[in-house]
């Protein structure tokens, strides 16, 4: 029995826990490869159920968080010294908004859906994708144009507000370029 508590609780750390080697595909989903299903599992069934392709989820959920389950962004400082509010309610590994998680829960029926838990989080990266496509237009295996609709927002997206931001294109080139990388290596993965 004790010996079953450890082994469970070791897993549940080990889910917890952000993977090495995060520009690697295959050492990302061996690493969180479990009994109950891993990443890999959770990435192709929101691939099925969305039509998204894992490479393109995958690389948005790398640059969103880096894969840490408990990103959120930097608070802002008053008077240059006090940490203060965060710049937005980003959170978990897909650093959405309050709203649109919310939202995305209310579409889905997800109510019990959290954004540090990875298999809801790349749900909602499927979701969010497949929106962008209908909303948009943007075809489900253009990894720069959904990462632009991801960041700035559908309507944003649509009102071309990134078009001046060399940031946000930088961010939307580096995802493409990431999910072409995902594409390459999970073809080599041993799946």
């Amino acid at each position: 029995m004790r010996i079953a508590v450890i082994v469970f609780l070791l897993v549940l750390a080990g889910c917890a826990s952000k993977p090495g080697s995060i520009n690697n595909i295959c050492t990302v989903f061996d690493q969180k490869d479990s009994m109950f299903g891993g990443w890999y599992h959770a990435a192709k069934r929101t691939e099925r159920k969305y039509g998204v392709p894992a490479s393109v989820l995958m690389s948005t959920i790398r640059i969103e968080s880096g894969f840490d389950a408990k990103a959120r962004p930097p608070r802002t400082k008053l008077l240059g010294v006090i940490p203060w509010k965060r710049q937005s309610s980003a959170y978990g590994y897909s650093q959405a908004l309050d709203g649109t998680w919310e939202r995305y829960r209310s579409e889905t029926g997800s109510w019990s859906a959290r954004r540090s838990n990875f298999s809801d989080a790349v749900d909602f990266v499927g979701w969010y994708h497949a929106t962008s496509h209908k909303t948009n237009g943007i075809a489900l295996n253009d990894p720069y144009n959904l990462y632009l609709a991801y960041y700035a927002g559908q309507a944003g997206y649509a009102k071309g507000a990134w078009r001046g931001d060399a940031q946000v294109q930088g961010y939307a080139r580096k995802a493409a370029e990431m999910a072409y990388s995902y594409e390459n290596q999970m073809r080599a993965c041993k799946r």
